[in-house]
C-alpha cells in the first residue's frame, strides 16, 4: 500500500521520512495553503460571517505537487501540528485534496522521534472541526478588528500602522506602565548599616526597628534628621546579641517548560528575543542532522500551555538523575496544571521537553549551532531539574541591640545543591556568607556605622519576558501570540527597544490614547481575555463559533460607526533636519518611505528634491569653540533633541548638551529649571544643578506655588494644578 503523509514544513518532512519506510511517501505543504485574501476583507459580514478562503499566491507548484503524489496514494495521511492551526492546515488540505472527511484521515505526535511517528501512523483520526472552528474564529475576529480599524489609522493618523485584538491590548499595558512611571513621584528614605566583629570574623548588619515591650516594631527611616537621632542615640564603641535563629529554607525547582515560560526564561538567561526563541525551537523539534543518527526531533512540541509528562519521560529522567549524581538527588514530581480549563489540551500535550535525556546537551554540541545549542542546554537541564530534589541552605539570623535599636545580620550557606547541580546559571550567585557563633547578650565591637540616602524607584518598563508573564496571567493572547505581537508593536514602532527594555514612542501612546477613546473594548484586557476563554469554549465544542462572532461584532459595528464619523485627523509634523534643501535652501525634513527614512523638501510640490538620509549630515555652525581643541561647535540633532559637538570629529569627540529652560525654579534648591529628554525621547523638567539637586518633573513646572500646601503648580491637560498627589 502507498502512503502519502503531508506535513507542514520541508525539514519535518525529512526527519519523519527517515522513519517510516519505503512505502510512505512524506511531503510538506509549507504552512498554510489557503487563507483569506490580502486585498479585501474576505468574510462575508451579512452571511453569517463566513470566510472566503483562497488559494495562497505562490502555492501553486506545492499544491500541484501533493494533488500529483495525492492521486497515486492509496492511503493519505494529514500530519500537521498538534494545535488549533494545525488541525486548521489539515482541514484546507482536506478540501483542497478532496479528501473525504468523515474518514480517518489526521495523525498527530508530540516529538518527532521513530516510535512517536510510528505509532501516530497506525492511530489516525477524524479532522477534529471544534479545533479549526476555534481557529476560524480566532483569524475572523483577528480580520474583523485589523482591517476595520487599520485603514482608520493610515487616513487620520499616518499610513503603514495598524491595530490588532492582542497587539492593541500589548501595546497599551506597556503605555499604561509608562504613565505609571511618569507620575511617579520619588520619595526619600535612608538606611543604617552597622559593622561589628567578632575576633577576626565580621558581621554586616542593617537596622530594622526599635526593642518595644521585648518585641521588635519595624521602623523605616524616611529623612536625615531621622536617621541623625538614631546614629546619635547610638552606643558606637560596642552592641549586644539580641536573639539569635538557625533554620533551613529549601528552593524549589521550577516546573518544566510551556511556551511561554520558555519565552521568559530564555530572554532572561541568553537574551533570546520571544521571536528567537520559537524560531531555534522549532528547528529543534522539527529534527538537527546529529552525527551518528541522522535527522531526529530534539525537543517535544513547542507550543503548548501544559505542564504534563509522559511516564517515559519521566523514567528516563529518573535513570539519568540517579546513574549521574545518587538516589539522593531524584524526586519524583508531577506537574498538572493547565494555563487553561481545556483537559483536551491537557491530555494531548506534554510540556517542553528533550526527547532524549540521554542526548545531553554537551554530548551533541558539535551538531549544534551556538543558538542551538543555549536553548537546547536550556530545555533540556530544566527538565532534569524538574526531577530533581531541592536545594538546600542553612540560614542564620543575629539580632543586635543598641539602646533599643535593632539592627539584623543574615548568612545562608548551600548545604545540598540538589537540582541546582544540573539547572544554575551565572545570575545566580550563591551567597555563602557565614556568621560566626555568637550567644545572647555577648557584647560585640563595633567597626563602623554607615548611613546612605535613597529615593523610592517607578516601576520597571517591561522586558519581552515580564509583558509574556502579565499577557499570560491576565489571559490574553496564546503562546503562538506572544512572539508574533511583540514583533508586530516593534516593527511598526509603536515601542521603542533600550537595554532590553520596551519604551513606548510617540506614535504609540498616540494610537493607544485612539484605541482608547474610539474602540475601548479592543483595549479592554478583560474583554480580550474573556474573547480568548470563548475561542478555548467552540474548541472543546460548548460554543457556536459563529454566536461568538456575532455576539462581538454587535458591540464593535458600533464603536466603528462612532469612531469614522468623530474621529479627526490628526497632523504629525515631519522631524526638520540639519540639511539645506541645495534647489531652494530651506531645511529638508525626515520622512518614511518604503524603503526605510529619507529627506525631502517641506515645499512639495513645488520643490519635488529628495536624497538618502545619512548618519553624518551638515550640521549648523555657532559661536562656541570647543574647550578641548578649540575648534568651533556645531549644532546637531540626534534621538534625543538637539547637542552640540565638535566640528573637528573624529579626532575630538567632545559634546555638550543645549540646555534650554523654562521661567521657573527648581523648589528643591532655587537653580533654573531645564528641559529634558528621556531615552525614549520623552520631555521632562529637571533642575540645573543636576546631580547636587534630583528635582524632575514629568509636567511642566509654573514657578508658583499651591497656596494650600506650598508644593510647585504645573501644567497637566491646559491646566494648572498642584503638584502633589496629597493636596485635593
Amino acid at each position: 500500500m502507498n502512503n502519502l503523509v503531508i506535513v507542514e514544513s520541508p525539514a519535518k518532512a525529512k526527519t519523519i521520512g527517515k522513519f517510516l519506510g519505503k512505502n510512505y511517501t512524506v511531503k510538506a505543504s509549507v504552512g498554510h495553503v489557503r487563507d483569506l485574501p490580502k486585498s479585501k476583507l474576505g468574510i462575508d459580514v451579512e452571511n453569517n460571517f463566513e470566510p472566503n478562503y483562497i488559494t495562497i499566491r505562490g502555492k501553486g507548484d506545492v499544491i500541484k505537487e501533493l494533488k500529483k503524489e495525492a492521486k497515486k496514494a492509496d492511503n493519505i495521511l494529514l500530519a500537521t501540528d498538534p494545535d488549533r492551526e494545525g488541525e486548521a492546515i489539515s482541514w484546507h488540505l482536506a478540501k483542497i485534496l478532496n479528501l473525504d472527511e468523515t474518514k480517518d484521515i489526521r495523525i498527530e505526535f508530540n516529538e518527532i522521534t521513530k516510535d512517536a511517528i510510528k505509532k501516530a501512523s497506525k492511530n489516525p483520526r477524524k479532522i477534529d472541526h471544534n479545533l479549526v472552528d476555534a481557529q476560524q474564529a480566532r483569524r475572523v475576529l483577528d480580520r474583523l478588528v485589523g482591517y476595520n480599524i487599520s485603514p482608520l489609522l493610515w487616513k487620520k493618523i499616518e499610513k503603514g500602522l495598524s491595530a490588532g485584538r492582542v497587539q492593541s491590548v500589548a501595546l497599551k499595558l506597556i503605555i499604561d506602565r509608562e504613565r505609571e512611571i511618569m507620575e511617579f513621584k520619588p520619595e526619600e528614605y535612608w538606611t543604617l548599616e552597622l559593622e561589628a566583629k567578632k575576633l577576626k570574623k565580621k558581621i554586616t548588619a542593617k537596622f530594622t526597628g526599635v526593642l518595644k515591650n521585648d518585641k521588635v516594631s519595624k521602623v523605616k527611616i524616611k529623612s536625615e534628621d531621622e536617621v541623625r537621632n538614631i546614629v546619635e542615640s547610638l552606643n558606637k564603641e560596642k552592641i549586644t546579641v539580641y536573639k539569635t535563629d538557625k533554620s533551613k529554607s529549601y528552593s524549589k525547582p521550577s516546573a518544566p517548560f510551556i511556551t511561554s515560560s520558555l519565552q521568559q526564561e530564555a530572554n532572561r538567561r541568553i537574551n533570546f528575543t520571544a521571536r528567537k526563541t520559537m524560531m531555534v525551537a522549532q528547528q529543534l523539534y522539527e529534527g538537527i542532522n546529529i552525527k551518528g543518527e541522522g535527522s531526529v526531533g530534539l525537543v517535544t512540541y513547542i507550543r503548548t500551555d501544559s505542564f504534563r509528562l509522559s511516564d517515559e519521560a519521566v523514567k528516563g529522567a529518573q535513570e539519568y538523575i540517579t546513574g549521574s549524581f545518587g538516589e539522593k538527588y531524584y524526586q519524583n514530581r508531577v506537574y498538572t496544571k493547565s494555563k487553561n480549563n481545556d483537559s483536551k489540551v491537557q491530555d494531548a500535550h506534554e510540556a517542553i521537553r528533550p526527547t532524549s535525556v540521554s542526548r545531553s546537551p554537551e554530548d551533541i554540541k558539535d551538531s549544534l549551532t551556538a543558538d542551538q545549542y543555549k536553548l537546547y542546554s536550556l530545555i533540556w537541564k530544566r527538565f532534569i531539574a524538574s526531577q530533581m530534589t531541592d536545594a538546600q541552605y542553612d540560614v542564620t539570623k543575629i539580632l543586635l541591640n543598641n539602646n533599643g535599636n535593632i539592627f539584623e545580620a543574615n548568612g545562608k550557606i548551600l548545604v545540598f545543591d540538589g537540582y541546582k547541580s544540573v539547572y544554575k546559571y551565572s545570575d545566580e550567585s550563591e551567597s555563602k556568607l557565614l556568621l560566626p557563633e555568637v550567644e545572647p547578650d555577648e557584647q560585640l565591637d563595633i567597626e563602623k556605622i554607615e548611613q546612605e540616602q535613597h529615593f523610592t524607584q517607578p516601576p520597571s518598563r517591561y522586558t519581552e519576558a515580564s509583558l509574556i508573564k502579565d499577557l499570560e496571567e491576565r489571559g490574553i493572547g496564546r503562546p503562538s501570540t506572544y512572539a508574533p505581537t511583540i514583533t508586530t508593536i516593534t516593527g511598526r514602532e509603536y515601542v521603542a527597544k533600550e537595554k532590553g527594555h520596551l519604551m513606548p514612542t510617540d506614535m504609540g501612546f498616540l494610537v493607544t490614547e485612539m484605541m482608547e477613546k474610539y474602540f475601548s473594548n479592543i483595549v479592554n484586557e478583560k474583554f480580550t481575555a474573556e474573547m480568548e476563554n470563548n475561542l478555548d469554549e467552540i474548541a472543546t465544542g460548548k460554543k457556536e463559533w459563529h454566536e461568538v462572532i456575532n455576539e462581538f461584532y454587535a458591540g464593535f459595528e458600533k464603536e466603528l460607526t462612532v469612531a469614522e464619523k468623530e474621529m479627526e485627523e490628526i497632523e504629525i509634523k515631519d522631524e526638520v533636519s540639519d540639511v539645506k534643501c541645495e534647489n531652494c535652501g530651506s531645511f529638508m525634513v525626515i520622512k518614511k518611505g518604503r524603503y526605510g527614512k529619507f529627506l525631502a523638501c517641506p515645499n512639495y510640490p513645488e520643490c519635488k528634491n529628495t536624497r538618502p538620509l545619512k548618519e553624518k549630515e551638515a550640521a549648523e555652525e555657532t559661536d562656541q569653540v570647543c574647550e578641548i581643541c578649540g575648534a568651533k561647535m556645531l549644532k546637531r540633532k540626534g534621538r534625543y533633541g538637539e547637542f552640540l559637538a565638535c566640528s573637528n570629529y573624529p579626532e575630538c569627540k567632545n559634546t555638550k548638551p543645549i540646555v534650554k529652560t523654562i521661567d521657573a525654579n527648581c523648589p528643591q534648591c532655587g537653580g533654573k529649571i531645564a528641559v529634558k529628554f528621556s531615552k525614549a525621547g520623552r520631555r521632562f523638567f529637571g533642575c540645573t544643578n543636576f546631580p547636587d539637586c534630583k528635582y524632575v518633573s514629568w509636567l511642566e513646572p509654573t514657578g508658583k506655588k499651591c497656596e494650600k500646601c506650598g508644593e510647585m503648580m504645573v501644567m497637566k491637560e491646559n491646566t494648572e494644578v498642584c503638584s502633589s498627589k496629597n493636596c485635593m
